[in-house]
């Protein structure tokens, strides 16, 4: 007796149509799991038998053959259990081969017959629906990450035995109701807001700045002057996902297993990892080459505490991230690209003791501590972050004060405005460039026109700077941006201007 059912795969974040062929013959008992298995698909023998008999069961007496097409992918993870399981109930006849028809099946199987969430389901559901699957049977607890999918039923399962009397037809599994996306996004709350943080208006102008433009953001300044509370704020101010920014980051996040029991991402991620990240960590790989953090920052923020305390070859890593918007990671056992397209915002201080140019705390560091210290940051990677800026400590008298400030919403919206700009901008361009931090040299000159004096000004500050050529155009990205706030069609003196003040403090602390 032969049974086929319809599973999925993950290759990156995007899933592939799998087909577990599940042969039972006469012979000496033997259960046998072909198709380039890892370890845990080939664990799932003994996970199959005992979820079958606690589910009340018989496991069928005979030669067993399970062949994962196509074999020349390997397969991994344990979301081939319940497509095996109820494939062996077809074979034995308790379930009709027919009813399996169309219909796609993913799920990990406890020993007492429960099913468990897979890693991938929002990818391997909308894989199933484009290659025409009309439905599928999914763990219950993957549920929520893919109740925005429509085109396809989505079925839940508890358990083995839940699944098998729904193919029976004896307890039918309700398919799920379909979540609109603006449904959602109107749950989202955000803990943090602009309007705590007193004072720093030079610095919160340059993160609404990098936020309308996607530019890259180096804070430097003392222990406690509200780094990291601002760059907590940043994503605040940044404009709602579309609903295909909400999957994509939804699809990475669940290949790497985090997705949070709301579901679909609503709020773009902020990431944070610790200063002793590794290589791998940050920006992916493994044995299953899994995403890093710059990819499950995609469409967010990746926050850098601490710069100078990473290990130079992480930082030296983000370099052909910031420039590619992808990682391309090769393993031995796998191959995969997944986007990075995100905020670096980082922060650092001015020297060990982060007192330099403190104004009320004197610096006990040595010009040999300071310039090991700050040299731990490349030129390279310094060049590749638009924006730098000075953060300074705010008195205590000024924390007191009730003065109102300026809440993130307000900021969001003048970010907005400026984002429908650069999409209007950069509508149908073929390379796929919805912001100004996405400008490349074929498309610079004619986004970016300026006046003459402009002109002048930039290409003598370049000079007086000794400033390269990448930092020439991101002077240019980010006066077009500053335009952008202003709804300047051209750009002025007073835009470059600005820009390049965002550009002299790696002349200060690095010159």
């Amino acid at each position: 007796m032969l049974a086929s059912i319809q599973s999925c795969g993950l290759s990156g974040i995007d899933g592939y149509a799998v087909t577990a062929e599940i042969n039972l013959a006469s012979g000496m008992p033997m259960f046998e799991i072909v198709g380039l298995p890892d370890a845990s698909v080939k664990e799932s023998r003994e996970r199959v038998r005992a979820a079958l008999k606690n589910s009340g069961f018989d496991f069928p007496n005979g030669r067993i053959t399970v062949n994962l097409a196509p074999a020349d992918l390997r397969k991994e993870g344990p979301a081939y259990d319940l497509p095996i399981a109820l494939g062996l109930l077809a074979c034995s006849g308790m379930i009709d081969p027919e009813r399996l028809k169309d219909t796609c099946v993913i799920g990990e199987l406890s020993l007492d017959g429960s099913v468990r969430g897979v890693r991938g389901a929002l990818p391997m559901a909308i894989s199933a629906r484009g290659w025409g699957a009309k439905a599928m049977i999914l763990p219950a607890a993957n549920l929520p990450e893919v109740r925005c999918i429509d085109g396809i039923e989505l079925l839940g399962a508890e358990s083995l035995l839940a699944a098998a009397r729904h193919l029976r037809g004896e307890e039918p599994i309700e398919p799920m109701r379909a979540v609109s996306y603006s449904e959602l996004l109107q749950r989202r709350e955000f803990a943090e807001d602009f309007a705590h943080v007193k004072g720093q208006r030079s610095a919160k102008r340059a993160l609404e700045i990098a936020a309308a433009g996607g530019h890259n953001v180096l804070m430097i300044g003392p222990p406690g002057s509200g780094k990291t509370l601002m760059a907590r704020c940043m994503p605040t101010i940044l404009p709602d996902m579309s609903f295909e920014e909400a999957l994509e980051t939804t699809r990475i996040h669940s290949v790497a297993g985090i997705v949070p029991p709301t579901g679909l991402l609503t709020e773009r991620p902020f990431r944070s990892p610790h200063h002793t990240a590794s290589h791998a960590s940050l920006v992916g790989g493994g044995t299953y080459a899994l995403p890093g953090e710059v990819s499950k920052a995609t469409n967010g923020v990746l926050f850098l505490d601490e710069l100078p305390e990473y290990p130079r070859d992480v930082l030296e890593a983000l370099r052909q991230p910031l420039e590619d918007g992808e990682v391309h990671i090769a393993r031995v056992s796998a191959q995969s690209v997944y986007p990075a397209r995100f905020v670096l915002v980082c922060s650092m201080n001015p020297c060990p003791c982060g007192n330099l140019g403190s104004r009320t705390r004197p610096c006990r560091c040595t010009p040999p501590q300071i310039r090991r210290y700050l040299n731990r940051v490349s030129g390279p990677l310094l060049d590749r972050i638009d924006m730098h800026i000075e953060v300074e400590s705010i008195p205590a008298e000024r924390l007191s004060q009730d003065t109102p400030e300026e809440t993130s919403a307000e900021i969001r919206k003048r970010v907005e405005a400026a984002r429908e700009i650069q999409r209007k901008r950069y509508e149908g361009d073929p390379a796929g460039i919805r912001i100004n931090a996405q400008l490349g040299a074929r498309n610079l000159n004619a986004a970016c026109p300026m006046e003459p004096g402009a002109r002048d000004l930039l290409l003598m500050s370049c000079e007086r700077l000794k400033l390269s050529n990448r930092a020439y155009t991101r002077i240019l990205k980010v006066a077009r941006t500053i335009a952008d706030l202003e709804g300047a069609d051209i750009i002025t003196a007073e835009h470059i201007s600005e820009a390049v003040q965002y550009r002299t403090l790696d002349r200060k602390y690095w010159g």
